[in-house]
């Protein structure tokens, strides 16, 4: 007869769990020389993921966090490319700035477009995020399609946002989309090569409202 093993599972309440999680985390980093505005963001997409190779995949343009910081601060708006990272960005704390966040990825007139232009929803929903009269930061983790034209807008002069968080996740031009954001002067979060995805682009726009509240308490 097969042998049971028994497996012991840890009784922790709903509440510490990721409090437990964060100190599990930095005890695996211990070591590991963090920028101090970047470590809260690297460890929660850590936390999302439980893929410590973010600690080296991240790339953070000069300033970046700080940046992020003031434009969320000054009521800057989050646009998505999924309606998965629209719902996990906590829209109670951004709004406590006077921002929101939007997804027109299923947007009647974003599909008419694309399909007008034989272009992807991806692309028509920026170009219809470009046309808001609002501060923007981009928050990107599913197509890089969106980032070429996040790109080709910013390169027209058409459009100028507080910051590009780009971390699509796959294979066709995904890596090639996040070196075009990391040739920009935009403030910028990508995560190189393959991975990333929605969980993560909530992830990273999460750090910065939660650093944000921290500072305030």
């Amino acid at each position: 007869m097969k042998e049971e093993h028994k497996i012991k599972l840890q009784q922790v309440l709903p509440a510490e769990i990721e409090k437990r999680s964060f100190e599990i985390i930095s005890k695996e980093l211990s070591g590991v020389q963090l920028d101090v505005l970047q470590e809260p963001v690297i460890k929660r997409v850590i936390h999302t993921t439980a893929d410590f190779d973010y600690v080296e995949n991240l790339c953070f343009s000069e300033g970046a966090v700080e940046k992020f910081h003031r434009a969320i601060s000054g009521g800057a708006c989050i646009v998505t490319d999924t309606q998965m990272a629209k719902s996990g960005i906590n829209k109670k704390e951004l709004a406590k700035y006077g921002g929101e966040v939007y997804c027109f990825m299923s947007d009647e007139d974003v599909a008419e477009i694309a399909k007008k232009n034989q272009s992807t929803r991806a692309v028509a929903s920026m170009d219809k995020a470009a046309a808001l009269d609002k501060k923007l930061i981009f928050a990107i983790g599913n197509a890089p399609t969106a980032l070429v034209r996040l790109y080709e807008l910013m390169q027209d002069g058409i459009l100028c946002p507080e910051g590009i968080i780009g971390v699509p996740v796959g294979f066709v031009n995904v890596v090639e989309a996040k070196e075009l954001i990391l040739q920009t002067s935009v403030p910028y979060i990508v995560a190189k090569g393959r991975k990333g995805g929605s969980n993560v682009a909530a992830a990273i726009c999460n750090a910065f409202l939660y650093q944000l509240r921290d500072s305030r308490e």
